[in-house]
């Protein structure tokens, strides 16, 4: 090669390298976005012992999509939801992880139920740069440490329960307080939630005591509170561990007062647990969306929910729909090259949502906070419903 031929050759080189660039797409480096579509996925139990809370989940989530569909999409992309099965076994999540991920290659994977769960799945998905995104737990682990790759909005069970159970505590004139948790990372959270509570009172727990996940038997551990004269409890149980558990404290005869985290919010209770869990309290955000005690914009919502899916809806479909909501928002607003990089930045400069019909409380998310709320209230069954009984915390 004479020198003279150089310059030319290097000038060939240089335009092939531009033109392969240009003509590479955009999105190439992220997954679960093509020029049509965007894949996210969710993990729900679907056959286990919350697939109550599972299947609204993804009911709600799916109505969301639909609608979203409907209007033409997201910058001229349809959205897909792929629902994988974990049982509410963390084995399993992270099976139904690993298949979004790797199989289905999803953009993110949304509304996975579950702290234990999410804790088993959130490294596989972190791997391959996929946000973990509004989860339905509330253990601090959704949002701390901080990780660009998180996205919460429920406020957590240790933090929830720290405030309200010693305020409700000295409400009621309360003289020793327990606690009954699950066995697990979910369970643990609301314990210590309960043990900070109690401490800022000055006062330990008389009594605590767990129970494996599935357990339907609490008779010894209400032996054990009873015994030690407990006269209020702080649940860290969900749906059939409330009902049981207050249903052999009828039984026995033992009346003290229940607060359960919010993971026991939900019409499951006194639609099974009846007259027996009359008077429990719980913590939560959103109202329960009642077809014919709500505001008019719920109640159309509602109605619309159930003529999809002939069932009426829970704060579950509430949440995942709200989920999916905002995710669009934030995939909007990244533009159409969206990526993992531009949704997280629309997400950390969206600024404060408002509240929305469901009344859930002003949420908002920056590169330091992964949280979108830490407001709560309590909610307790009268007559058969749920009914607000205080303001934000």
């Amino acid at each position: 090669m004479t020198p003279s031929s150089k310059p030319a050759v290097l000038a060939c080189t240089l335009a092939a390298l531009v033109l392969a660039m240009a003509t590479a797409p955009s999105h190439a480096q992220t997954q679960g976005v093509s020029k049509t579509e965007i894949v996210i996925g969710t993990i729900q139990d679907l056959s286990g012992p919350v697939s109550a809370y599972g299947k609204q989940a993804r009911n709600g989530a799916q109505l969301r999509v639909d609608e979203i569909n409907e209007q033409g999409g997201i910058h001229g992309r349809k959205l897909r939801l792929v629902v994988e099965d974990s049982a509410y076994d963390p084995k399993r999540a992270v099976l139904a992880a690993q298949k979004l991920v790797n199989q289905d290659k999803v953009f993110l994977i949304t509304s996975h139920i579950g702290t234990p769960q999410n804790n088993a799945a959130m490294p596989i998905q972190f791997e391959k740069n996929v946000v973990n995104f509004m989860p339905l737990s509330a253990g601090r682990e959704m949002f701390d440490p901080v990780h660009k790759l998180k996205f919460a909005n429920v406020a957590s069970y240790h933090d929830t329960l720290k405030v309200h159970a010693p305020e409700l505590y000295k409400q009621l004139g309360a003289k020793k307080p327990c606690a009954l948790y699950q066995d697990d990372d979910y369970g643990l959270e609301v314990l210590r939630g309960a043990e900070s509570g109690m401490k800022s009172l000055g006062l330990e727990l008389a009594e605590k005591t767990s129970y494996k996940r599935g357990a339907t038997d609490f008779s010894s551990q209400v032996a054990k509170m009873k015994s030690a004269g407990c006269d209020f409890v702080v649940l860290g149980t969900i749906i059939r561990e409330t009902v049981g558990a207050m249903a052999e404290a009828a039984k026995v005869g033992w009346k003290p007062s229940f607060l359960a985290s919010v993971a026991a919010y939900t019409d499951l209770i006194h639609k099974l647990g009846g007259k027996a869990t009359e008077g429990l309290y719980a913590v939560m955000t959103i109202p329960f969306p009642y077809l014919d005690d709500s505001p008019q914009p719920v109640r159309f919502w509602a109605t619309k929910y159930k003529t999809r899916f002939n069932e009426d809806p829970s704060t579950y479909a509430v949440g995942t729909y709200q989920a999916v909501d905002i995710f669009a928002r934030a995939a909007q607003k990244a533009g159409p090259n969206l990526s993992t990089e531009s949704f997280v930045k629309a997400m950390e400069t969206m600024g404060t949502i408002a509240p929305d019909i469901f009344g859930a409380p002003p949420l908002t998310w920056t590169a330091t906070q992964r949280l979108g709320s830490t407001q709560s209230r309590l909610s307790q069954i009268k007559d058969g419903r749920w009914k607000v009984i205080s303001e934000y915390r």
